[in-house]
């Protein structure tokens, strides 16, 4: 398993949404579904907005892009949808349904 550069000041810390322990929870996920196992053998390159990938970099505290790449890779392979999920169910409950509230 890669690991990573992750160490954002303490201010930055508490403003970002971003934890470190959340980039080793999803590879630690990516992992277990076998997505990191094998040769590091594919490259993947692109030309990215200087301030994207800065802006990406100042909020996950990565440096490295090979780091940053894995992290969103393994964001999109293994991320949860529960927020899709959550959305797909509005209007499923019967407005006269008592929820007591």
């Amino acid at each position: 398993m890669t690991k990573l550069a992750v160490r954002p000041a303490k201010r930055e810390r508490r403003r970002s949404y971003f934890r470190p322990d959340k980039f080793k929870e999803l590879l630690v996920m990516a992992e277990r579904e076998g997505l990191l196992g094998g040769g590091r053998t594919q490259v993947v390159r692109g030309r990215m907005p200087e301030a994207l990938v800065a802006q990406a970099k100042k909020r996950t505290g990565i440096k490295s892009d090979t780091d940053l790449i894995e992290v969103a890779l393994a964001n999109i392979a293994v991320g949860d949808d529960y927020a899709e999920w959550l959305l797909s169910r509005q209007g499923t409950v019967d407005p006269e349904v008592d929820l007591e509230f």
